[in-house]
């Protein structure tokens, strides 16, 4: 059976990854910061309903030699790793004037720096094997940019450079690489906003209304099929219209 590696999946869009992923018939890899992450959560259970196997695996996937000892750990227990969704994400906003290096950089390293570390050791092991599917998750931010969130932006445009490098450079082993930029996306991280900031992003959505959580996990699923075996380096944009 094959092996799905979601990181930051204890909740939100990453849970809903995994568990889309495993209604496919995936076993899965979670993966989170810390163990505080899964408490008062029922993901690994819901993962188990659905006939598949499941572990987690605790690690800072912004630390180069943790995640070089998270994915031997991983391959040890599964045997294999077919996908690879890079979801982990984090947000510390604030007008560039005000913005403070150590705020610029934890988000560099968590969102963009994680996203080499898995990519690097996870692609390794997908060489090897002569196939695989790595989904990258991007964001609206990181193709026009938003007020507020240079560090967050920065790292997801870097991703989108990313996504199309790693495609061009594994594409030969029977490795695929793909973006997905969802727009307002109704999770924990977003419920932090205000009204005022949320009616504001309403109004330049086409659909009028807010994203789901399994609107992105739907496109993930459809990444991570032999239905896009042919489809690599590309950037799907998951928004409602928003800014058209």
């Amino acid at each position: 059976m094959a092996t799905a590696l979601i990181t930051g999946s204890a909740r939100g869009i990453g849970a809903a990854i995994a568990l889309r992923l495993a209604e496919d018939g995936f076993n899965i890899a979670l993966n989170d910061i810390s163990g505080d992450m899964f408490k008062d959560n029922s993901i690994e259970e819901e993962i188990r309903a659905k006939g598949v196997d499941v572990e987690k695996f605790i690690c800072d996937v912004s630390d180069y030699s943790q995640v070089e000892e998270t994915v031997k750990a991983v391959k040890a227990r599964f045997g294999t790793i077919d996908v690879l969704v890079n979801n982990a994400g984090i947000t510390r906003d604030g007008l560039m004037a005000r913005m403070s290096e150590e705020q610029y950089d934890l988000v560099v390293a968590v969102n963009q720096k994680s996203v080499f570390n898995m990519s690097k050791f996870v692609g390794n092991v997908m060489m090897r094997q002569k196939s695989g599917r790595i989904i990258n998750l991007a964001s609206v931010a990181g193709v026009y940019g938003n007020p507020g969130q240079i560090n967050y932006s920065a790292t997801k445009a870097a991703i989108i450079g990313m996504t199309k490098t790693v495609a061009k450079e594994l594409g030969s082993r029977g490795i695929t690489c793909n973006a997905v930029a969802p727009g307002f996306i109704k999770t924990p991280m977003t419920d932090k906003l205000t009204d005022e900031q949320k009616n504001a992003m309403l109004g330049q959505i086409a659909m009028k209304r807010f994203g789901e959580v399994k609107d992105i996990a739907g496109v993930v699923s459809f990444l991570a099929s032999e239905d896009a075996a042919y489809v690599t380096g590309q950037v799907i944009e998951i928004s409602g219209g928003i800014m058209m």
